[in-house]
């Protein structure tokens, strides 16, 4: 399709934007984007639908097909609301769970959610503020409820905005419900969606469901003793703006600390995120304000959370006296080590025990479970997929589940990523270590010395619109069809293609089927060196990423600086040899 053809169709939908029913405002913008004499903002707003994928919706707020707003938020509810009373019917009372975010139109999208859930005689329980994403998640199951939705775009930029959809055991959609609602959503007509709520159905959620949710969270406790002798322990925290505020200092309280320290003008609730440039616990920058008062203070550990509250960044001094923010899958790895070893000290493994982790997640993580005797599975990116293998195994004991990205799930109550749990879980392995004279950095330590040095980089490129998103599908092409042989001086000798499901020795063609029930656009290659690079495009912002695993040896901590600088310089080598830099 050429510009000609493109801004042919952008300008007919923008026309149609005009004349059809929508508000007022709504229309005055639109006739804004057609006035402007850069088409780029009309492009990028009306170039295609938004679509409603696996994982909801999320783009840029504004109007236009391909821009977060009422319509389409509407579009999307109306479409989940059809098929839940096709999925449900004949079954009375159905209910669904909203919860939203610190976003700017958080709460205008929440309204607008449960006007047309109970326009369509669903009871809409709708949270009184914001609250985080894993509260949302388990009043869902708390309260019997058959769907959920929470309107967040996690850690995007202040102009975004998203819609996520999840299932009655209170995890985002998966098959066959995902492929469904997205049906039903592209079904739905503008003067279809019923946006005129019955008040009746739709009841407020407050302080009663934080308390249920804070009380589970506390059962997730393992050394309470450690927390008592250690009740002072100097936590450093701050939600960066968003729905954490309130609730994880309350957990916090409730596991027994006494010491949390707070960054006032992060404890502002803002969608426009005033201290940081990127709301996100993977970048330092967003934990350097919280890294800064720990230095005044003397801390024992920081820790910060997203906007919606699903995922935890942490940082702890190495042997250096430094701080220094551990990486998501070194906290993944040290909360499995924790659970596991803990559990195996008081006695609690079963025997028929397992935990998750995502497919571009660490393998010292399984590696660390397996050597215990504890199961690992591989599950696609993303936590409804780990809620997925939980569902498919109702007869074994869940420890934990995590990916690479700063998230966790230590506990089954919830079926997304918990940042909640995760930061009081956190602060009792800060506890316990202290107890033994140590961080959270010495016990990563002490991890690679028993059970093997591993480094991961994680990097991504990002490829806006719509030249951007057919550059992404082209570098996949290119690495699925003309693959390197050997990367940075090492041979290639495993492939895995996930929208094939099959791993293929490139050098002896042999082939063998992975063991997945669906397929996703994930490639990985694992080289003769044990090193695991992974590349998928993002399934919610316009970018490609890359993951890198390199092993190494590590006979002692003393050794751990010299290692860890050789597993830098060979992802740095990796990099070079793949033209990323």
């Amino acid at each position: 399709m050429n510009e000609t053809e493109i801004f042919k169709i952008v300008n007919e939908k923008a026309q149609a934007w005009l004349e059809g029913k929508y508000d007022q405002e709504t229309k005055n913008a639109v006739k804004s984007l057609l006035e402007k004499e850069d088409k780029t903002d009309l492009i990028e707003s009306f170039y295609k639908d938004l679509e409603f994928g696996t994982g909801g919706l999320r783009g840029k707020m504004g109007p236009g097909t391909n821009r977060m707003n009422i319509y389409t938020v509407g579009a999307a509810t109306q479409g989940l609301a059809n098929y839940i009373n096709k999925a449900f019917a004949g079954q009375e009372n159905l209910s669904v769970c909203i919860g939203y975010d610190c976003r700017n139109n958080s709460k205008l999208y929440s309204d607008t959610v449960a006007n047309i859930f109970s326009a369509n005689g669903i009871k809409a329980y709708i949270f009184e503020d914001l609250r985080p994403t894993p509260e949302m998640s388990f009043a869902i199951r708390h309260l019997g409820c058959q769907s959920g939705v929470i309107i967040t775009a996690s850690h995007n930029p202040k102009e975004y905005n998203g819609y996520k959809a999840y299932w009655e055991d209170g995890s985002q959609l998966v098959i066959p419900h995902d492929k469904n609602v997205i049906d039903e959503v592209k079904a739905v007509k503008l003067e279809e969606i019923k946006f005129k709520g019955n008040p009746a159905l739709i009841e407020v959620l407050g302080e009663d469901m934080d308390k249920l949710f804070l009380d589970k969270v506390k059962t997730l406790s393992l050394s309470p003793e450690a927390i008592k002798n250690q009740k002072d322990l100097k936590i450093v925290f701050t939600p960066l703006h968003g729905t954490t505020v309130r609730l994880v200092p309350a957990s916090l309280k409730n596991y027994g600390f006494e010491n949390v320290i707070h960054i006032p003008e992060q404890d502002v609730v803002d969608g426009n995120f005033p201290t940081v440039w990127s709301a996100n616990p993977e970048e330092p920058e967003a934990l350097k304000m919280a890294v800064d008062k720990a230095k005044e203070v003397n801390a024992d550990i920081v820790m910060a959370c997203d906007p919606d509250g699903d995922r935890l960044g942490i940082a702890a001094t190495n042997d250096k006296g430094e701080w220094e923010i551990v990486n998501g899958n070194q906290t993944a790895l040290i909360f499995n080590y924790y659970l596991i070893r803990r559990r195996k000290e008081l006695g609690l493994l079963t025997g028929n025990d397992y935990v998750v982790k995502t497919i571009v997640t660490t393998e010292l993580f399984k590696e660390v479970a397996e050597k215990n005797n504890v199961q690992c599975f591989d599950a696609y990116t993303g936590f409804k997929w780990i809620a997925y293998v939980i569902r498919k195994n109702p007869e074994k004991n869940y420890i934990g589940g995590g990916e690479e990205s700063f998230g966790y799930m230590p506990g089954d109550f919830t079926r997304d990523k918990d940042a909640v749990s995760s930061c009081s879980i956190m602060a009792e392995i800060a506890a316990w270590a202290k107890e033994q004279g140590k961080n959270v950095f010495d016990i990563l330590k002490d991890i690679y010395v028993e059970y093997g040095y591993s480094k991961e980089k994680m990097i991504y490129i990002v490829r806006e619109g719509l030249q951007g998103a057919q550059e992404i599908e082209k570098l996949m092409y290119d690495y699925r069809y003309n693959r390197p042989k050997e990367i940075n001086g090492s041979t290639l000798v495993l492939v895995k293609d996930y929208t094939t499901r099959i791993a293929t020795n490139p050098v002896t063609g042999e082939e063998t089927a992975l063991n997945f029930e669906t397929t996703a656009d994930v490639l990985q290659f694992y080289l003769e060196d044990g090193t695991k690079i992974s590349v998928r495009p993002s399934g919610t912002e316009p970018k490609i990423k890359y993951y890198f695993e390199v092993r190494e040896t590590l006979a002692s901590i003393e050794d751990f600086y010299a290692t860890e600088e050789k597993a830098n310089k060979k992802i740095q080598g990796i990099i070079s040899s793949l033209k990323l830099n």
